[in-house]
C-alpha cells in the first residue's frame, strides 16, 4: 500500500466511523452503555487520543526511535486509555468535535507530508499508523452501530 492508497483506506474508514453516529442528538452521545460505560462522546474522544498518540510516536518512529511501552509508562493501554477517558470525560460534545476534526486534520497533513518509503512496505511507521487509526476506527463504529441498534429495538 502506497501513501495514496493508504490516505484513500483512512478516508474510507474514518467516514463510516463518523457516519455511524451521524443523526445522534448530544443527549444521545452522551449516554453512557455502548461500548462498557463508554457513551458514543467518549468513543470519539478515545479515537481522537489515539490519533493525537499517532502524532506524537510517528516522528519518532520515522527518526528511528522507538517510543516507550504504554506496559512500561502508564501500566498498559488498559490503563492509558481509562486515564484519558477520566482527562476527556468532562468535555463537552462540540469539545469532543472539535478536537475531532483538528487532530484528523493535522494527521492526514502530516501523512501527506511523510516519507514515501514510510509506505513502500510495511515497517513499525506503517503498523503503528494502522493500529491507532485506520484498523481502530471500523472497530467502534461496529460498536455503535449496534448501540443504535439495539436502541432502536428497545424502543
Amino acid at each position: 500500500m502506497n501513501k495514496k492508497q493508504l490516505l484513500r483506506q483512512l478516508d474510507k474508514r474514518w467516514t463510516e466511523f463518523n457516519e455511524s453516529y451521524v443523526g445522534l442528538s448530544h443527549s444521545q452521545m452522551t449516554k453512557n452503555g455502548v461500548t462498557g460505560d463508554w457513551s458514543v462522546k467518549d468513543i470519539i474522544a478515545h479515537v481522537t487520543w489515539w490519533e493525537e498518540e499517532a502524532l506524537k510516536h510517528l516522528p519518532l518512529i520515522n527518526n528511528g526511535v522507538r517510543p516507550p511501552t504504554y506496559a512500561k509508562v502508564y501500566g498498559g493501554i488498559d490503563a492509558f486509555n481509562a486515564l484519558m477517558t477520566e482527562q476527556k470525560r468532562w468535555l463537552s460534545v462540540s469539545e469532543v468535535l472539535t478536537q475531532r476534526d483538528e487532530t484528523h486534520q493535522r494527521l492526514v497533513v502530516y501523512i501527506e507530508r511523510a516519507p514515501d518509503e514510510q509506505f513502500s512496505r510495511e515497517t513499525r511507521f506503517r503498523r503503528r499508523l494502522r493500529l491507532d487509526t485506520y484498523s481502530h476506527y471500523p472497530k467502534h463504529a461496529k460498536a455503535i452501530i449496534a448501540w443504535r441498534e439495539k436502541s432502536a429495538a428497545d424502543v
